[in-house]
């Protein structure tokens, strides 16, 4: 072999030692790459394509707007049905504050711990029974009225102290706007509150079928007791209805609201100041008396009401249903009940207990 092939081939062998050297060390650094940084180089997939329980929702940012509701234990559909269209229809950040009982709360946890409603913020606020302690009658006939949680809304800045302005919603709505919308509504200086009047629009008009005149005054309160005579309001004033409240809770504190109104239910029980054609609500007539004129108006459009009495389905149309941004099924036929009017409107928000406890009753479902 000559000395020419020898150089060659040690040539060649250098080369090839040189390339294996290169190879080990980029494998040694793309390890040590890999350590500190797991991810670095792997090809993650689509979000679309990622399981939906691990998908995060986007943060909800800005101004808190604080949505006051009850949650009572035989209604507790009701509650999930509301928050939840409150929520998915709106990309503003709602804090929920759920007025129960002790005996609910394990109950409303899970519904919101399990379902797709895991995301919202709340806080749950027990409610105290003895508040109410010499506020209100005794009187058997007026016991299924006289539930203690329709009296929360009384204590709005008690159980939202560090707002400035917030909203009360009876549990059996559906808001189908942006609660933005309703949460900016403007409400004059030196007022307290903003309430749908009961005159302001075809939800209202004409007499409820056995519940009296429920548009003005006389139909709330008794007009020939001297403490109602002596306060000069007009017998037929407008009515509001206060299942649906913007509250300005600076001047709520102010001006004592709550204090007021505890005044006027202890009164009663003494001097019994209730119409007696007195429907449903006897957390009413207080809030008529203290806010006299002295109360701002919600776009109707806000408030659509009555659509749980008798010939609501013939009062509105499908078309201004759908267009209304928030409905109430105050009255006797809930939507969650055997008759009523649009219950699948409502059932389009509905969350099914994962617990099993509260089922709509339908007719289909009814027993025979």
């Amino acid at each position: 072999m000559t000395l020419r092939k020898v150089n060659v081939i040690i040539l060649v062998l250098l080369a090839v030692a040189f390339l294996i050297i290169v190879q080990r060390n980029l494998l040694n650094l793309s390890d040590i790459l890999h350590k500190e940084n797991p991810d670095a180089g792997m090809i993650l997939p689509f979000e679309s394509e990622l399981a939906p329980d691990l998908k995060q929702e986007t943060v909800r940012k800005g101004e808190e707007i604080p949505v006051l509701i009850t949650a009572a234990e035989e209604r507790l559909g009701a509650v999930i049905a509301a928050m939840n269209s409150v929520y998915q229809n709106s990309k503003a950040n709602v804090v929920f504050t759920i007025v129960t009982m002790n005996d609910t709360v394990e109950h409303l946890n899970a519904w919101l711990s399990k379902t797709r409603l895991k995301n919202i913020k709340y806080k749950i606020v027990i409610f105290k029974p003895e508040l109410l302690n010499g506020k209100i009658s005794k009187d058997p006939q007026t016991l299924e009225a006289t539930k203690p949680l329709t009296f929360a809304r009384f204590y709005l800045p008690v159980y939202i102290p560090e707002a400035e302005k917030a909203i009360y919603l009876d549990d059996d709505i559906i808001v189908q706007g942006d609660i933005q919308e309703l949460y900016d509504a403007n409400i004059k200086s030196g007022h307290a509150a903003a309430f749908s009047d009961d005159c302001d629009s075809a939800s209202a008009k004409g007499i409820i079928r056995g519940a009296g005149n429920q548009n003005n005054y006389i139909g709330f309160l008794d007009f020939k007791k001297d403490a109602i005579k002596k306060l000069g309001m007009r017998a037929n004033t407008c009515s509001f209805n206060p299942g649906v409240i913007i509250a300005n809770l600076t001047e709520w504190r102010n001006q004592n609201i709550t204090q007021q109104l505890e005044h006027w239910m202890e009164l009663n029980t003494k001097e019994d100041l209730y119409s007696k054609t007195l429907a449903e609500s006897i957390t009413t007539p207080p809030l008529l008396i203290v806010f006299y004129k002295r109360h701002s108006a919600i776009d109707p459009m806000w408030h659509v009401r009555h659509l749980g009495t008798t010939g609501a389905g013939n009062r509105y149309s499908p078309q201004f249903v759908k267009a209304a941004k928030l409905l109430h099924w105050n009255g006797h036929y809930k939507p969650w009940g055997r008759t009523s009017s649009y219950p699948d409107v409502w059932d389009k928000w509905f969350i099914p207990d994962p617990t099993g406890k509260f089922h709509p009753v339908r007719k289909h479902t009814a027993d025979n």
